[in-house]
């Protein structure tokens, strides 16, 4: 089986729970995430008194569940070279992940998590050293032996990085796969992923119901179905609803899971897990979609992205009854 890159920000989480009036008060879209400088992220965790530290980002977060349901992973990305990188690149190799890590003298990216009473995680990021990898990082010789390229949304601020990492992907022989990754990526890189789509050069968009809302500017069947006009396959997640994948003309509903939220920090991440697996694996729609469903219920019944050992153990009982 040939392994899943993944490409995206390399950021340690600090998790914490907060109210609405929190969130309204840094002036912050709820569900979304909100880029920050140092400064600014240093001033809201002053009030802050024990947040939870976790690495993460949304790509590391994919490729870390792809690792541990079984699958051949690597990560590129870039880290400061302090305390937080370290934390960071031991937390890839206990994870079975192969580090693909460049590193860089500006601290490691961070994100402050808020989550909700109703398990809604609002995000101000700080980038750090993640923001600085670019084109001339992306070589030909990190793409041998890949079968799926992961892109997270967030990296396409950096349009030539981006670009770069799909074209070589297809260039290589790998299928693409873009994740949007928040509303707000999508209005600022709209340009980027048109000319992407306009080109063929992806195989594979994920998104949220928002996301896809924001890019169609319609809602779950229809915006799937724009999308499938896109690209070989379309995924819109619809949360607590299950999800819809279209490939072929075919649509598939993946039912939704039956686990009480606790933090909804990652559920989109480990959703995405899944479904690479199974598309690595060969398998049909339905069960990549079953499968993506299972990780997904299962993260969100803890605090951040961390499935527990025994979490995992359950999900490869899951797949193993599939």
């Amino acid at each position: 089986m040939k392994k899943i890159l993944g490409v995206g920000a390399a950021l340690v989480d600090m998790l914490i729970r907060v109210d609405d009036a929190w969130v309204k008060a840094v002036n912050a879209p709820k569900g979304g995430m909100t880029p920050v400088d140092f400064p600014t992220l240093k001033n809201l965790l002053s009030g802050i008194l024990a947040p939870t530290f976790v690495p993460g980002g949304s790509a590391c977060n994919t490729i870390v569940g792809v690792s541990r349901l079984g699958a051949r992973a690597a990560f590129l990305s870039k880290v400061g070279k302090d305390s937080l990188g370290e934390v960071f690149e031991n937390h890839l190799k206990d994870s079975g992940v192969e580090s693909l890590l460049k590193v860089s003298k500006t601290a490691t990216g961070s994100v402050l998590s808020a989550v909700t009473p109703d398990a809604q995680r609002t995000m101000l990021t700080y980038l750090g050293a993640s923001s600085e990898l670019c084109a001339d990082d992306v070589t030909p010789e990190l793409f041998d032996d890949v079968g799926i390229l992961y892109m997270e949304g967030y990296r396409a601020y950096d349009a030539e990085c981006f670009r770069k990492a799909i074209r070589t992907a297809r260039a290589k022989g790998a299928l693409t796969a873009l994740d949007f990754g928040s509303f707000g990526v999508v209005n600022d890189c709209r340009p980027l992923f048109d000319a992407l789509f306009q080109e063929k050069s992806v195989d594979l968009v994920i998104a949220n119901e928002d996301e896809a809302r924001a890019y169609t500017g319609l809602s779950e069947e229809r915006a799937l179905d724009a999308l499938a006009e896109l690209c070989p396959v379309a995924v819109v997640k619809l949360g607590k609803r299950g999800a819809l994948i279209s490939k072929g003309g075919e649509v598939t509903r993946v039912a939704p899971g039956t686990a009480k939220a606790v933090d909804t920090t990652g559920a989109g991440d480990l959703w995405a897990s899944g479904f690479l697996y199974g598309l690595i694996s060969g398998w049909n729609m339905e069960k990549c979609g079953k499968l993506a469903g299972i990780v997904a219920d299962e993260v969100v019944q803890v605090m951040g992205t961390e499935i527990s050992e025994e979490g995992w153990k359950r999900i490869h009982r899951e797949m193993e009854a599939l």
